[in-house]
């Protein structure tokens, strides 16, 4: 392969931008530099300096110390700790990756947002010896309220607590417990020693309990694809390019989205339109442009175009408005004062704002909110904002490119605050408060379980099949069920769909949403089970940490997952309903596959391809499972 196939070659290779957080002395520099030297990315010279640095520096002993990697500064070698963000490029044959190891003293707290706001991944740190701290809970909350879509929970040290099982499955409960009060997607587990190597790009042999991959293989494989939004077009202009009386172009970068030549576009705030006429880039001109490609756009009308204006869609708008709460990081020594104005910069636009109202400030131990009246370094708040000028912009959660901004002091031009907008109709409640319940008691029944199941002939048990939406869920729950009862079982499928004509009505598809549908879902058929019955779920159930907890409630020995895989284009086929079609062109949000993410099960306990097994082989697979783990004896 010649050097330019190569360079093509990684060029194409998709990215993953990546953070490390947690507490300090949990090992976050350490596992990078590990990571990068098991991965053979280090060069020979820079390992040789490396080794020469950790015999003077270094505080593992005699071994490499891994940390000096990244710890750049010169207090941060003199103190052994990380204080400002440290970036790291490195690639595979599989994929590109980034990385930010972010400090962990609470006083950094700024610079691991900053860190934060443009990864696709966080993976946390936790010291077994410690379990998880503040700064576990601080740097997790952060994560979830920056919307990012994947947590690796990486329970660190675990050399020094003779690599007990039983002691990273009560931190891996103590975090699910605190997670469950944040909207996180994903999370993922991994045991590991970053100072020994295990678990970090090999499988470690001193935790055979441990069934999942080790890190380099997960960063490598999770779904990070439909993560980015390409529905919502939005083109900040950044500069109005006049190269002579013949050629005018509008300069900047797709935040989202696809423009494409000949498209009808409306110009915000003016709300003018007109059609695009063609795409520039320094190669040349373009069929397409898609995030996060710099293109200049020309346009076949003469129309009033300048920086800080927005091409859109014209059927699909951000809101154009001087008013708006938001979620704000406070990263500056002189606390915030709502009697003063301030500079923000959102996209390409540039205005005076002021802060008029304080909401509320978050406590990062609790999730819960405080009354308060302003805001000072590192604390995180709510806050209502008025601007000069009306800005184009999106909710946050629905588009992380134009639902950011920042706020400048005018007299230092000091960055004093990272923020992202709230929906106001949405997000009021996306932040649970803890639901505690000191009054009531759990009644017990009489009749055991034991007892039901022996009138019944049958163990109980809830087989949870999940896919991508038209994969075939309902199809096989029903062959199933028909299977079952002419067997003599007593069996019942809980359906998606139907739950939602009844006990998931009020809810919607944020990612909050799901996840509640998915307790829901997982506490009837707990019910189920205890009456001793079969319960067959056909949930689309898209995240990993959703179908993880609804196992916790049903309970591990009776739950099996169920992977009903099939390839996109097959479920499209599949949709006699348009609802794929519908999801491209904008008409509806949040769905599974197209505009929010389907992450497939690590280790179902069986996994099913659709598209090539018929569904009486598929549902005999489903029986076959169920007969050797004792449930149809």
């Amino acid at each position: 392969m010649g050097i330019k196939e190569l360079l093509r070659e990684n060029e194409n290779k998709d990215l993953l931008r990546l953070l490390t957080c947690g507490s300090v002395d949990d090992g976050k520099s350490t596992m990078i530099g590990r990571l990068l030297h098991d991965s053979k990315q280090i060069y020979d010279d820079h390992l040789s300096t490396l080794e020469k640095d950790s015999k003077k520096v270094g505080s593992a002993g005699e071994a490499i110390d891994f940390s000096l990697l990244l710890d750049g500064l010169k207090a941060e070698r003199e103190q052994g700790i990380t204080i400002d963000v440290a970036y790291r490029y490195f690639s595979t044959p599989k994929r590109k990756f980034i990385i930010a190891d972010c400090p962990g003293h609470a006083q950094y707290t700024r610079n691991m947002a900053t860190g934060a706001s443009t990864a696709n991944l966080a993976v946390v740190l936790i010291d077994a010896r410690h379990g998880v701290v503040e700064q576990t809970k601080r740097h997790s909350f952060i994560a979830s309220l920056l919307d990012i879509g994947h947590i690796v929970v990486a329970i660190n040290k675990m050399d020094l607590v003779d690599y007990s099982q039983e002691v990273y499955d009560k931190i891996r409960s103590e975090y699910e417990d605190f997670a469950s009060r944040l909207e996180v997607r994903n999370i993922h587990f991994i045991p590991m020693s970053a100072l020994m190597g295990d678990n970090i790009v090999e499988q470690s042999p001193n935790m055979p309990w441990f069934m999942g991959t080790p890190l380099l293989e997960y960063l490598q494989t999770v779904h990070i694809a439909s993560d980015r939004n390409l529905i919502d077009m939005r083109f900040p202009v950044q500069y109005v390019l006049r190269q002579d009386m013949s050629f005018r172009g509008f300069c900047g970068t797709v935040a989202s989205g696809i423009l494409r030549p000949g498209s009808e576009v409306s110009v915000l705030p003016s709300g003018k339109r007109t059609k695009i006429k063609s795409i520039h880039t320094f190669e040349g001109m373009v069929d397409e442009a898609y995030p996060p490609m710099a293109v200049t756009v020309a346009t076949e009308d003469e129309v009033d175009i300048s920086r800080g204006d927005m091409l859109v869609a014209p059927n699909n708008s951000p809101r154009v408005s001087q008013s708006f709460d938001a979620a704000v990081v406070w990263m500056s020594e002189e606390p915030l004062d709502t009697e003063r104005h301030y500079r923000i910069k959102h996209c390409s636009t540039h205005a005076q704002a002021e802060v008029t109202n304080v909401v509320y400030r978050f406590n990062v131990n609790t999730i819960g909110r405080e009354e308060a009246d302003s805001l000072t370094l590192n604390e995180i708040g709510r806050l209502r904002i008025d601007t000069s000028r009306p800005l184009a912009f999106d909710p946050y959660r629905r588009n992380r490119a134009t639902g950011n901004f920042i706020l400048i002091d005018p007299l230092s031009n000091a960055t004093v605050a990272a923020g992202l907008i709230l929906d106001r109709t949405s997000d009021e409640d996306q932040i649970q408060q803890p639901k505690v319940s000191t009054n009531i008691r759990q009644q017990v029944s009489p009749v055991s379980l034991e007892e039901r199941e022996a009138r019944l002939g049958q163990k109980s048990a809830t087989i949870w099949l999940t896919g991508l939406p038209k994969s075939g869920k309902s199809t096989i729950a029903n062959g199933l069920e028909r299977h079952l009862f002419d067997q003599n079982r007593m069996v019942h499928v809980l359906d998606g769909e139907n739950l939602r004509h009844g006990l998931s009505e009020n809810l919607g598809f944020t990612a909050l949403d799901r996840s509640e549908h998915i307790r829901r879902a997982a506490s009837v058929a707990k019910m189920c089970n205890d009456l001793g019955l079969i319960t067959v779920v056909a949930l689309v159930s898209p995240y990993e940490t959703d179908r993880c907890h609804a196992r916790t409630i049903v309970g591990a020995e009776k739950f099996f997952e169920v992977h009903i895989d099939a390839p996109i284009e097959v479920c499209e086929e599949r949709d006699t309903d348009g609802l794929y079609v519908a999801a491209k062109s904008g008409e509806i949000e949040r769905f599974t596959g197209v505009t929010a993410p389907y992450e497939p099960p690590v280790n179902p306990d069986l996994k099913i391809d659709s598209k090539e097994t018929p569904i009486d082989l598929a549902v005999q697979k489903i029986v076959d499972l169920l007969s050797g783990r004792g449930i149809l004896g």
